[in-house]
């Protein structure tokens, strides 16, 4: 582990704002045995502690952790990626468990951690100074790429707590149909809506029908799976009017990965799996022309480094509710991904996607 640390200009009870303190020697054992799955649990226990985390782990990143796993630690992680290669862990059968393990953990703590709409994915910074301003930023410039006119139908695959849908049911006179796997997503997006031409369900997207104008999904593809692209790709292509356009905002890794880190699937995101550019573009093909192409990745480390200033300062009146342990993995959630982002291993991308016989050129903005 020391030598590990010292490939990513890390140390053991340094006195750096990213060196790790250790308070229990047991670490060392979870971590050669359950690798960042044993870290993580660690931390939550109280075993260790870093500063800036966020920084420790863009400096791990950045050193390829990974390829230094030895041991027990090497054998769980070939274990995570045959797990899904061989299985498909976003089943129709499995879809809700990511809504009742993560998006139902509590309104409140989303609630904190957000802005007043309450948009669960990554900020756009470009000019942007707070939160609260890049999420608009990011809605609105979602709105204009889909050319969104008056009278048109927009579904939101993946609504959340309905920020866009609001957003562009007033702002751009869209009438809006979106669907949820979390129920207490569904029932606060519900309220927040009420009034609006906005029809939200609860429903996996494989059981949608009708025909939309425009089709958008903000954050939610790093569920589906790649043993579910085809028809994830196929229901949308379905869906879609001939002339129509498709808006996908997903995470993506930088390189290909056949597995998905054990703690964040364990803990955070149940059956989540990231995809690279080749997943998409391979699973795109013959089925959409790609219009664009938008990468804004490093926005969000500043997005999660706001969702943990807001998180810990709300923390004095979260705390009567949720214990230290959910503390420290909501601390450590928020502040890994943050260094995710900074590594540059994690990117996120926009893309605007027609079908092949849309006659109307597409002119793109940011």
């Amino acid at each position: 582990m020391t030598a590990l640390l010292e490939k990513a200009d890390a140390a053991i009870n340094g006195d750096r704002a990213w060196d790790i303190r250790v308070f229990d020697r047991d670490v060392y054992r979870r971590v050669f045995s359950s690798w960042s799955l044993g870290l993580g649990e660690a931390y939550m226990d109280g075993q260790w502690d870093c500063e800036q985390l966020d920084e420790l782990f863009a400096r791990l990143l950045r050193s390829d952790i990974d390829s230094a796993a030895v041991g027990l630690a090497k054998f769980r992680l070939a274990f995570e990626h045959m797990r899904h290669r061989l299985f498909n862990l976003q089943s129709k059968s499995r879809a809700f468990q990511v809504g009742e393990q993560h998006y139902d953990a509590g309104n409140d703590v989303f609630e904190a951690m957000l802005d007043s709409r309450m948009i669960y994915s990554c900020g756009y910074w470009e000019t942007a100074t707070d939160l609260e301003q890049a999420q608009f930023d990011k809605l609105d410039m979602i709105c204009r790429k889909l050319k969104l006119r008056a009278g048109e139908t927009l579904l939101d695959i993946g609504c959340g707590w309905g920020g866009l849908a609001r957003f562009a049911a007033e702002r751009y006179g869209v009438e809006v149909t979106g669907i949820t796997v979390s129920k207490e997503q569904l029932a606060l997006a519900r309220e927040r809506c009420k009034g609006l031409p906005v029809n939200l369900i609860l429903q996996d997207y494989r059981d949608l029908q009708g025909q939309f104008d425009k089709i958008v999904s903000v954050g939610m593809f790093e569920h589906v799976g790649r043993k579910n692209y085809e028809t994830y790709f196929d229901t949308v292509s379905r869906l879609l009017a001939p002339d129509g356009l498709f808006l996908l905002h997903s995470i993506g890794l930088a390189s290909s990965s056949q597995g998905t880190d054990p703690w964040i699937d364990k803990y955070i995101f149940p059956n989540g799996k990231l995809p690279s550019a080749t997943d998409i573009s391979g699973a795109v093909e013959g089925r959409f022309v790609i219009e664009d192409w938008h990468n804004f990745g490093q926005d969000y480390d500043r997005t999660l480094m706001a969702w943990w200033d807001r998180f810990n300062h709300a923390w004095p009146r979260l705390q009567s509710r949720y214990n230290q342990r959910f503390y420290l993995m909501w601390k450590y959630y928020l502040l890994c991904c943050a260094g995710f982002f900074r590594s540059r291993q994690g990117q996120l991308w926009q893309l605007v996607l027609t079908h092949s016989g849309r006659t109307e050129t597409y002119r793109s903005v940011r």
